[in-house]
Protein backbone atom coordinates (compact mmCIF):
# COMPACT_ATOMS: atom_id res chain seq x y z
CA UNK A 1 0.00 0.00 0.00
CA UNK A 2 1.40 3.17 -1.04
CA UNK A 3 2.09 6.42 1.07
CA UNK A 4 0.00 9.77 1.14
CA UNK A 5 2.18 12.65 1.98
CA UNK A 6 -0.18 14.86 4.43
CA UNK A 7 1.17 18.25 5.19
CA UNK A 8 0.31 19.95 8.44
CA UNK A 9 0.81 22.90 10.76
CA UNK A 10 0.87 22.97 14.62
CA UNK A 11 -1.63 24.57 16.25
CA UNK A 12 -1.52 26.69 19.46
CA UNK A 13 -4.54 27.55 19.97
CA UNK A 14 -7.55 25.18 21.45
CA UNK A 15 -11.55 25.13 21.79
CA UNK A 16 -14.21 25.69 19.54
CA UNK A 17 -13.55 29.33 18.14
CA UNK A 18 -9.72 28.63 17.17
CA UNK A 19 -10.98 25.98 15.22
CA UNK A 20 -14.11 27.38 13.31
CA UNK A 21 -11.67 29.99 12.51
CA UNK A 22 -9.35 27.24 10.69
CA UNK A 23 -11.99 25.76 9.15
CA UNK A 24 -13.46 28.80 7.37
CA UNK A 25 -9.82 29.38 6.19
CA UNK A 26 -10.03 25.94 4.49
CA UNK A 27 -8.66 23.99 7.34
CA UNK A 28 -9.58 20.92 9.59
CA UNK A 29 -8.12 20.55 13.37
CA UNK A 30 -6.63 17.37 13.91
CA UNK A 31 -4.40 15.47 16.34
CA UNK A 32 -1.70 13.47 15.94
CA UNK A 33 -0.72 10.81 18.90
CA UNK A 34 1.26 7.34 19.52
CA UNK A 35 3.86 5.68 21.58
CA UNK A 36 7.01 7.28 20.41
CA UNK A 37 5.52 10.88 19.96
CA UNK A 38 3.84 13.67 22.56
CA UNK A 39 0.29 14.05 21.63
CA UNK A 40 0.19 17.37 19.37
CA UNK A 41 -2.54 19.39 17.92
CA UNK A 42 -2.12 20.52 14.15
CA UNK A 43 -3.93 21.07 11.00
CA UNK A 44 -4.29 20.27 7.95
CA UNK A 45 -5.69 21.19 4.33
CA UNK A 46 -8.89 20.11 4.01
CA UNK A 47 -9.20 19.34 0.19
CA UNK A 48 -5.06 17.65 0.78
CA UNK A 49 -6.89 15.82 3.31
CA UNK A 50 -9.88 15.04 1.13
CA UNK A 51 -7.70 13.59 -1.99
CA UNK A 52 -5.57 11.21 0.95
CA UNK A 53 -8.67 9.32 2.53
CA UNK A 54 -10.08 9.44 -1.16
CA UNK A 55 -7.25 7.07 -2.46
CA UNK A 56 -8.27 3.00 -3.44
CA UNK A 57 -7.27 2.33 0.51
CA UNK A 58 -9.93 4.67 1.71
CA UNK A 59 -9.71 6.10 5.48
CA UNK A 60 -7.05 3.06 6.12
CA UNK A 61 -4.43 5.12 3.65
CA UNK A 62 -1.06 5.16 5.19
CA UNK A 63 -0.70 9.27 5.66
CA UNK A 64 2.85 10.00 5.60
CA UNK A 65 2.22 13.29 7.87
CA UNK A 66 4.77 15.96 7.74
CA UNK A 67 4.65 18.57 10.67
CA UNK A 68 6.22 21.98 9.64
CA UNK A 69 8.85 22.74 11.70
CA UNK A 70 9.09 19.02 12.91
CA UNK A 71 9.43 15.72 11.56
CA UNK A 72 7.27 13.56 9.99
CA UNK A 73 4.62 10.95 11.31
CA UNK A 74 3.80 7.56 9.46
CA UNK A 75 -0.43 7.41 10.45
CA UNK A 76 -3.22 6.16 10.19
CA UNK A 77 -6.93 8.68 10.21
CA UNK A 78 -9.15 7.42 13.40
CA UNK A 79 -12.16 9.33 14.99
CA UNK A 80 -13.17 11.06 11.80
CA UNK A 81 -15.95 13.58 12.77
CA UNK A 82 -18.69 14.80 9.61
CA UNK A 83 -20.15 17.93 9.22
CA UNK A 84 -23.97 16.54 10.23
CA UNK A 85 -25.10 18.40 6.97
CA UNK A 86 -22.37 19.05 4.70
CA UNK A 87 -20.71 15.56 5.53
CA UNK A 88 -17.01 17.33 5.17
CA UNK A 89 -14.72 16.57 7.51
CA UNK A 90 -14.47 18.42 10.96
CA UNK A 91 -12.01 16.92 12.89
CA UNK A 92 -9.91 13.94 13.32
CA UNK A 93 -7.28 11.53 15.13
CA UNK A 94 -3.90 10.62 13.45
CA UNK A 95 -3.02 7.48 15.58
CA UNK A 96 1.18 7.14 14.61
CA UNK A 97 1.36 3.32 13.70
CA UNK A 98 4.83 0.54 12.50
CA UNK A 99 5.11 -1.09 9.69
CA UNK A 100 6.17 -4.19 11.37
CA UNK A 101 3.23 -3.67 13.92
CA UNK A 102 -0.39 -4.89 13.52
CA UNK A 103 -3.39 -2.79 13.65
CA UNK A 104 -6.74 -3.07 13.88
CA UNK A 105 -8.97 -1.43 10.99
CA UNK A 106 -12.51 -1.07 9.52
CA UNK A 107 -12.98 -2.84 5.76
CA UNK A 108 -15.76 -2.23 3.76
CA UNK A 109 -17.50 -5.52 2.18
CA UNK A 110 -18.01 -5.53 -1.34
CA UNK A 111 -21.27 -7.71 -2.29
CA UNK A 112 -20.73 -8.83 -5.93
CA UNK A 113 -23.32 -11.01 -7.98
CA UNK A 114 -26.76 -11.40 -7.87
CA UNK A 115 -28.31 -14.34 -5.19
CA UNK A 116 -30.48 -16.90 -6.41
CA UNK A 117 -33.03 -15.99 -4.47
CA UNK A 118 -33.72 -12.97 -6.06
CA UNK A 119 -33.31 -14.83 -9.64
CA UNK A 120 -35.90 -17.27 -9.11
CA UNK A 121 -38.06 -15.86 -6.13
CA UNK A 122 -38.00 -12.35 -6.72
CA UNK A 123 -36.75 -11.60 -3.67
CA UNK A 124 -33.85 -8.80 -2.52
CA UNK A 125 -30.84 -8.40 -0.76
CA UNK A 126 -30.88 -6.77 2.77
CA UNK A 127 -27.29 -6.09 3.46
CA UNK A 128 -26.74 -5.91 7.63
CA UNK A 129 -23.58 -4.72 7.55
CA UNK A 130 -20.79 -3.73 5.17
CA UNK A 131 -18.02 -3.29 6.67
CA UNK A 132 -16.21 -5.55 8.85
CA UNK A 133 -13.29 -5.44 11.73
CA UNK A 134 -9.95 -7.02 11.40
CA UNK A 135 -6.42 -6.93 12.00
CA UNK A 136 -3.40 -6.68 9.58
CA UNK A 137 -0.06 -5.32 9.34
CA UNK A 138 -0.30 -1.64 8.24
CA UNK A 139 0.63 -2.81 4.27
CA UNK A 140 -1.85 -5.47 4.41
CA UNK A 141 -4.86 -3.93 5.10
CA UNK A 142 -6.53 -4.68 1.65
CA UNK A 143 -8.93 -1.61 0.22
CA UNK A 144 -11.82 -3.47 0.49
CA UNK A 145 -13.03 -7.34 0.74
CA UNK A 146 -14.91 -9.34 -2.49
CA UNK A 147 -17.66 -11.67 -1.70
CA UNK A 148 -19.31 -13.45 -4.68
CA UNK A 149 -23.46 -13.98 -3.34
CA UNK A 150 -24.69 -15.55 -6.65
CA UNK A 151 -25.37 -19.02 -4.92
CA UNK A 152 -27.56 -17.60 -1.68
CA UNK A 153 -30.94 -18.74 -2.01
CA UNK A 154 -33.79 -17.48 -0.18
CA UNK A 155 -33.64 -17.25 3.87
CA UNK A 156 -29.73 -17.97 3.56
CA UNK A 157 -27.40 -15.35 5.51
CA UNK A 158 -23.99 -14.77 4.64
CA UNK A 159 -21.77 -14.01 8.05
CA UNK A 160 -18.23 -13.19 9.18
CA UNK A 161 -17.04 -16.85 9.32
CA UNK A 162 -18.12 -17.26 5.63
CA UNK A 163 -15.96 -14.46 4.47
CA UNK A 164 -12.59 -15.35 2.29
CA UNK A 165 -9.86 -15.96 4.08
CA UNK A 166 -6.77 -13.31 3.43
CA UNK A 167 -3.18 -13.78 4.19
CA UNK A 168 -2.07 -11.84 7.12
CA UNK A 169 -5.72 -10.79 8.23
CA UNK A 170 -7.34 -11.69 11.22
CA UNK A 171 -11.31 -11.42 11.29
CA UNK A 172 -12.01 -9.48 14.46
CA UNK A 173 -15.93 -9.44 14.56
CA UNK A 174 -17.82 -12.57 16.35
CA UNK A 175 -17.93 -15.63 13.41
CA UNK A 176 -21.99 -15.35 13.85
CA UNK A 177 -22.45 -11.59 13.09
CA UNK A 178 -24.78 -11.67 10.21
CA UNK A 179 -23.83 -9.49 6.95
CA UNK A 180 -26.48 -9.53 4.57
CA UNK A 181 -28.94 -11.77 3.88
CA UNK A 182 -31.64 -12.80 0.95
CA UNK A 183 -35.86 -12.56 1.75
CA UNK A 184 -38.63 -12.97 0.32
CA UNK A 185 -40.60 -9.32 -0.21
CA UNK A 186 -43.51 -8.77 2.40
CA UNK A 187 -46.97 -9.14 1.11
CA UNK A 188 -49.22 -6.61 2.85
CA UNK A 189 -52.80 -7.65 2.56
CA UNK A 190 -54.99 -4.98 1.12
CA UNK A 191 -57.90 -3.58 3.28
CA UNK A 192 -61.12 -5.06 2.93
CA UNK A 193 -63.85 -2.81 1.99
CA UNK A 194 -67.25 -2.95 3.73
CA UNK A 195 -70.03 -3.20 2.11
CA UNK A 196 -72.71 -0.75 2.57
CA UNK A 197 -76.45 -1.14 1.30
CA UNK A 198 -78.79 1.86 0.89
CA UNK A 199 -82.43 2.56 1.29
CA UNK A 200 -84.80 3.54 -1.53
CA UNK A 201 -84.05 7.46 -0.23
CA UNK A 202 -80.36 7.13 0.04
CA UNK A 203 -79.73 6.76 3.35
CA UNK A 204 -77.38 3.75 4.37
CA UNK A 205 -78.91 0.62 6.07
CA UNK A 206 -77.45 -0.04 9.22
CA UNK A 207 -76.16 -3.75 9.78
CA UNK A 208 -78.49 -5.67 12.44
CA UNK A 209 -76.96 -5.76 15.83
CA UNK A 210 -75.37 -8.84 16.84
CA UNK A 211 -77.18 -10.83 20.18
CA UNK A 212 -75.02 -8.79 22.39
CA UNK A 213 -75.72 -5.73 21.29
CA UNK A 214 -79.15 -5.99 21.41
CA UNK A 215 -79.38 -7.28 25.16
CA UNK A 216 -77.27 -3.97 25.84
CA UNK A 217 -78.80 -1.33 23.48
CA UNK A 218 -82.36 -2.87 25.84
CA UNK A 219 -80.71 -2.39 28.92
CA UNK A 220 -79.65 1.24 28.11
CA UNK A 221 -83.60 2.32 27.29
CA UNK A 222 -84.90 0.66 30.16
CA UNK A 223 -82.86 3.51 32.16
Amino acid sequence: MDQVTLRAQPRTEQGTRPSRRLRRRGLVPATVYGKNIATTSISVDGRELYSALHTEAGRNALLNVEIEGGSSVLAVAREVQHHPVRGDVIHLDLIEISLDETITAEVVVEYVGTPLGVREDGGFVEAISNTVNISALPTAIPSSIVVEIDDMATGDTLKVSDLPPIEGVEYLDDEDRPLVTVLLPRVEEEPVEELVEYDEEGEPIEPPAEEGEEAEAADTEEE
